[in-house]
This record gives structure tokens, C-alpha cells and sequence, in this order.
């Protein structure tokens, strides 16, 4: 079985490069395997604000279709070093996501832009819209990157972790009436004596 061959970085803007020439696809279509280095992955982790990237494959299948277009499909596989949002613990997530895009020359690219259009205005499923060839080139590595960066969760959490908001004390004066009650007083007043009335019956001498 072969083994995977280790892609090195070759710039900064792109931190995984894996350039096919489109015209030295064969008719049959060709399979490639490929891995990042080091440099690659130190890259990929800080373009995707990762803490981390542990290991990054992928394993693709580039098929030549009518009118110079190519179609790419197969997985990327990676492992990421990511920090917990509940408790700020490092933690690793691992990432299996499916490939299947369609390139096309860059003059083609309205038109079948315009055929996604109408598929999204029908009960038909909704194609991806196809990708350009730039310079009869197309960058497996950056297709990879792309799709790793697609499947990283963005709100990464242990599984354990649980998230508790902080308990707040009630304040018993906080609660609708508490303006009313502030305006009334605390006691009831004393009701008013009655004056003392004169005793009855004749003065006496």
C-alpha cells in the first residue's frame, strides 16, 4: 500500500499547497494521497485560529468531465487541538469531512453559476456551485484546508462540560411593588384619642 506523501508549505497565504496540473489529468482520472508536515499544520492551525493541528490527510479522487471540467471527490481527515468554552480546557476533536466539488474553466463559471440559480428556484436538489480552474491549476491542498476549516465546531466543548450562569441572591425589595411599598410608612399611625367628655349628670352645690 502506498504511503501518503508529507506536503510541505509553500507560502503563507495558503498554508497547504498541493497543485495538480488539469492537463496532465489522465482520461481515467487519477487518485491522490496526501498529508501535512509540520509547517503545514502549524500554518493551517493559525489561518484557522485552531490552538493546534495534530494531523491533516486527505484522500481524493479527481475525475476529468466534458467541456474541461474536473470533478474532486474523497475525505479530509484531521485532528485539532481546540480550547473548551465552558471550562477553558484543552481539548481534541477529530474532523471527517466529505469532498465533492466540481471546477471549471474560469469562462464557464457564469454560466453554470446560472443552472445552481435555477436549481435553487426548483424542488430539485441544489448543486455547489463549481470552483475555478486558475491557471490550469487546481490546489488540492487548498480544497483540504477549505474543508477542514468548513468542519471545525467554532464553539468547541468537553463533553462533560456544562455550563451553570451564576447564581444571583433575590433581593427581597425587588419585586413590582417595591417602589409602592418604599411609600408607604412601616407602622400604622395610632388612631386619635377621643377628648375625655364631661361626666354626666348635674354639677354638684
Amino acid at each position: 500500500m502506498p504511503q501518503p506523501e508529507t506536503i510541505t508549505i509553500m507560502n503563507t497565504v495558503d498554508p497547504w499547497r498541493v497543485p495538480v496540473t488539469v492537463a496532465q489529468i489522465p482520461d481515467t482520472g487519477l487518485h491522490r494521497d496526501f498529508e501535512a508536515d509540520r509547517a503545514a499544520r502549524e500554518a493551517i492551525a493559525e489561518a484557522g485560529g485552531l490552538r493546534e493541528v495534530l494531523s491533516a490527510s486527505a484522500s481524493l479522487d479527481i475525475t476529468p468531465k466534458g467541456g474541461g471540467r474536473i470533478h474532486v471527490t474523497g475525505h479530509v481527515r484531521a485532528r485539532i487541538g481546540q480550547t473548551c468554552v465552558v471550562t477553558l480546557d484543552p481539548i481534541e476533536n477529530e474532523i471527517d469531512e466529505p469532498i465533492d466539488l466540481v471546477f471549471a474553466p474560469p469562462e464557464q463559471i457564469p454560466d453554470l453559476s446560472d443552472l445552481v440559480d435555477e436549481a435553487a428556484e426548483s424542488a430539485t436538489e441544489i448543486p455547489d456551485p463549481p470552483e475555478p480552474i486558475i491557471n490550469g491549476v487546481i490546489d488540492l491542498g487548498r480544497l483540504a484546508t477549505d474543508a477542514l476549516f468548513l468542519a471545525v465546531n467554532p464553539y468547541p466543548r468537553r463533553p462533560d462540560a456544562i455550563f451553570e450562569p451564576p447564581l444571583e441572591t433575590a433581593d427581597p425589595n425587588d419585586h413590582p411593588f417595591a417602589a409602592l411599598k418604599a411609600l408607604m410608612p412601616d407602622a400604622k399611625l395610632p388612631a386619635p384619642k377621643k377628648k375625655p367628655g364631661r361626666p354626666r349628670g348635674g354639677e354638684g352645690g
